[in-house]
């Protein structure tokens, strides 16, 4: 039986909402620009659910190809193709999910804002973008989207843009974001200099197919260099070690911004890219340590800044930058379905972190700063309730969803190799870290007295909830509206049931379930990595990085042993619990102590250890003073002027002597005349000499 999904319909009916309400949406009314915005993007979801139910009946992977895009007939071709497949579907599911549940909390959040559909067309325009990115059937569009996204990004950080760190925050977004972005390009390059193609079924094919001009790496290769530049571009997007400064900064925007491009979409496109590149990563395992090692050092550092941050939103930030350093470890040690289905987890319980946090802020006429709330549970329960629950489930407690993925992640990374104790020694730091964290903020929000304050001007909302609003500062703290609670509620409930998918193998032999449901699922597109380990022990090189990551529980330690350290994993959960509790609520006094104590330390975290002032000296003021010295005054006003000019001044010079010899004057015409003739006699002179 033949389908037709019309795949190419999901993301046309989010950039048709952005099309009407970014024109016309000026004039339309507020209810009427929100069923524009919210039902293109209900539309998508439902044709992604009815995907669904046609999936079993599909041969995959399911191609939509709507003609040729570029042709150069023999040498390069790229069509305009969409892609269906088992991991395309979940990413398709998660965008279009979770962005559904983030508009209509926005139509609350952003009801008083002048902006309102500006803020619609351009979230519209995401889903558009970001739709296209998870859908293509090639790098060429796939980098369509991935440059789309880069651009409603920058719309949407520097949303506010009449503050100045709003708009300055959407340019480092975009700025940071180019720098990966020419890694990606360099890598399509060299991919279309080797294989004539960007099509992902070309690519894998030849490579897998040819394993004699395509042999695993055992040091640098094309492979390899390919798989670097990828890196780099997921690096950007993802926000990871060394581009990871431009997320921060990023919660300049919304906070519903924040929760569906930094949190649940956009920033995982990185993942997904080196997700969807695993057979090309599985043949460079020198760049797969490089990703591992990239991703257990961005999410133990990103997890020690969130420490000490005190505004609600960047602790946050710096928890998303964080777990995406999981899921970027887990892609370098080949567990490629744990780290998407810690993206899937993450998408609910961090999208719901920050919501949360969003109706924390609404409820408090724009304050961010939670060292002046507090005692907040009993004013905005439902919040409080919701809140708790993405913070257990983000911690890593069982039986909630981000315990079942990130300790999928941990027990990979700990049997993908002889030193992969190391990266779960990282990981377990880094759980227990984050559990403090997160603990913290919501002691410090919601638990003690309220504590007087503010960090807001007067009569002016604060950070992401826009400069020019005040939802009632100095009133009683209020809970949402439901328009604004009712997307909370359902992700609190798949924060609960989310990671149910994905039960390992040997905590499902306790409760009777025979099989991961979501490993067994995503099998078919990460599968690869099997047979050619077989083919490399036949032909004695080295085994990929990807069967020792994925099936390492069929050759690695015992059932026991996982069982050993998700007991160990969940105690680290526990003690970041505990030191939380003792350290906020039941002895609040010392962390003002600890700080005095260690006080150098302490400043170096808190100043985010001056990456930042160490990029803007060591590489932004470098480049604008030689730009300004060198590119600007030397070369363009000394060179490129200075000639213009030169020849402007000669060719003045020159007529203002020829005006002369034009004066008008009769014994001017003849004392030319005379000198003239004085000249040719000289030089006939100096010819007959000659």
């Amino acid at each position: 039986m033949e389908h037709n999904l019309h795949l190419w319909f999901i993301p046309l009916l989010p950039l048709t909402g952005a099309l009407i309400n970014g024109a016309l949406g000026r004039r339309f009314s507020k209810p009427l620009v929100t069923a524009i915005a919210l039902l293109s993007t209900a539309a998508a979801f439902g044709m992604a659910l009815n995907v669904v139910m046609q999936f079993s009946g599909l041969q995959l992977p399911y191609v939509e190809n709507h003609g040729a895009w570029i042709q150069l007939p023999g040498t390069f071709n790229v069509d305009f193709a969409f892609m269906l497949d088992q991991l395309s579907l979940i990413m398709l599911l998660v965008v279009t999910g979770v962005g559904f549940l983030i508009h209509i909390y926005s139509a609350g959040y952003m009801a008083d804002d002048d902006g309102y559909y500006r803020f619609f067309s351009y979230l519209n325009l995401f889903m558009f973008f970001m739709l296209m990115l998870v859908l293509a059937n090639n790098y060429l569009l796939m980098f369509v989207g991935w440059e789309g996204v880069g651009l409603a990004s920058y719309l949407l950080i520097g949303f506010y843009f009449h503050k100045h760190s709003a708009a300055q925050a959407g340019k480092k977004a975009f700025i940071v974001n180019r720098v990966g972005d020419f890694g990606f390009l360099l890598g399509m390059f060299l991919l279309v200099k080797h294989f004539g193609s960007l099509d992902y079924s070309v690519i894998f094919n030849q490579i897998l197919q040819h394993p004699a001009q395509f042999p695993i790496e055992s040091g640098a290769g094309l492979l390899t260099l390919v798989s670097f530049c990828l890196m780099v571009g997921a690096t950007g997007k993802s926000a990871q070690i060394p581009l990871y400064v431009w997320l921060p900064d990023a919660m300049e925007g919304p906070t519903p911004v924040s929760a569906l491009i930094h949190a649940a979409t956009m920033v995982t496109a990185g993942i997904y890219m080196v997700a969807r590149s695993n057979v090309i990563f599985n043949h460079a395992p020198m760049a797969l340590n490089v990703v591992a090692i990239i991703g257990a050092l961005t999410a133990f550092f990103a997890a020690s800044i969130g420490i000490v941050q005190t505004d609600i939103k960047r602790v946050l930030a710096y928890s998303t930058i964080s777990q995406l350093g999981y899921m970027f470890m887990a892609c370098g040690v080949a567990a490629y379905s744990a780290g998407i289905f810690h993206l899937m987890t993450h998408a609910f319980f961090k999208a719901l972190l920050f919501l949360s946090a969003g109706s924390v802020i609404h409820a408090l006429g724009g304050e961010q700063d939670m060292r002046y709330m507090g005692g907040l549970r009993k004013h905005i329960p439902v919040t409080f309730w919701v809140m708790t629950i993405a913070t257990i489930a983000i911690a890593g407690i069982p039986p909630f969803a981000g315990f079942f993925s990130k300790d999928e992640i941990l027990w990979k990374a700990f049997s993908s190799s002889d030193h992969g104790w190391i990266f779960w020694a990282i990981g377990l730091v880094t759980a227990l870290m984050t559990s403090f964290y997160m603990f913290r903020l919501l002691f410090m929000t919601f638990f003690g007295e309220r504590r007087e304050g503010s960090s807001l001007e007067p009569g002016h909302g604060h950070g992401g909830h826009g400069a020019h609003e005040d939802h009632g500062h100095g009133r009683e703290p209020h809970e949402s509206p439901w328009i604004m609670l009712g997307p909370l509620v359902v992700l609190a409930v798949l924060s609960v049931v989310g990671g149910w998918v994905g039960i390992p193998h040997s905590m499902g032999k306790l409760i009777g379930v025979q099989q991961n449901h979501f490993e067994e699922f995503l099998a078919p597109v990460f599968e690869h990595g099997n047979s050619e380990q077989v083919a490399a022990s036949e032909s004695k090189e080295p085994p990929t990085k990807y069967a020792k990551g994925e099936a390492a529980s069929d050759t690695h330690p015992s059932d026991a042993t996982e069982i050993e350290l998700t007991g160990v994993s969940i105690l680290a959960g526990l003690i970041g619990l505990f030191a939380a509790w003792y350290l906020y609520l039941s002895r609040p006094e010392l962390p003002a102590r600890i700080v005095a104590r260690i006080g150098g330390l302490y400043s170096l975290v808190v100043h985010k250890y001056y990456v930042d002032e160490i990029y803007q000296d060591g590489i932004v003021e470098p480049i604008v003073d030689g730009s300004r010295s060198v590119l600007w005054k030397g070369v363009d006003v000394e060179v490129i002027d200075g000639a213009v000019n030169g020849a402007g001044s000669t060719a003045k010079g020159g007529w203002s002597i020829m005006r002369e010899m034009q004066s008008g004057n009769i014994r001017s015409y003849a004392g030319w005349v005379a000198l003239g003739a004085a000249c040719l006699v000289a030089y006939m002179i100096w010819m007959g000499a000659q």
